[in-house]
């Protein structure tokens, strides 16, 4: 079944629940790693860390639609749901991606240069973001990303800021 047409909505939308659901992997992630950072296993916390920003970069340069936990959605996930109601543009999302990269790259680049708790603030900062969008569905990087839109740093497909 497709979707009316909308103009207000990209023609190749992505289903809003998607981004949502890997964000609730991220998070559990987020929190283990936390705890692993936490109780003196600062070896496998900055392995999983690592993992987790090759995860944001995948999201951020390949686009969500590639993004293993969106293949997971779309795959073991959205079949057993109702067809989303409407479809958003994908490059909020994947903006946010690049956002988790940054914050996360940089815990591991300042835990690698020297600053111990860089790792646990860095994962604890990425937590915030990616319950916040699991759980209530508030994404702090796409809200970035349209700022950065109204203010004319980011253009649009259309052109329009």
């Amino acid at each position: 079944m497709t979707m009316p047409e909308n103009p207000n909505r990209p023609a190749s939308g992505i289903d809003p629940r998607s981004p949502r659901f890997g964000a609730g992997i991220t998070a559990v992630l987020l929190l283990i790693d936390i705890f692993l950072a936490l109780v003196g296993a600062t070896a496998a916390a900055a392995v999983l860390l690592l993992l987790i920003a090759l995860l944001f970069a995948w999201g951020a340069f390949a686009g969500v639609r590639r993004h293993p936990y969106g293949v997971l959605y779309r795959v073991a996930v959205r079949p057993r749901l109702a067809p989303p109601t409407e479809l958003e543009d994908p490059a909020p999302p994947t903006f946010a991606q690049g956002v988790g990269l940054v914050v996360t790259g940089a815990g591991l680049l300042l835990f690698v240069l020297g600053v111990p708790l860089a790792l646990p603030i860095a994962a604890a900062l990425a937590f915030v973001a990616a319950f916040l969008n699991s759980a209530f569905g508030y994404c702090l990087g796409c809200q970035i990303y349209l700022l950065l839109v109204r203010a004319g740093v980011i253009r649009t497909r259309a052109g329009t800021a």
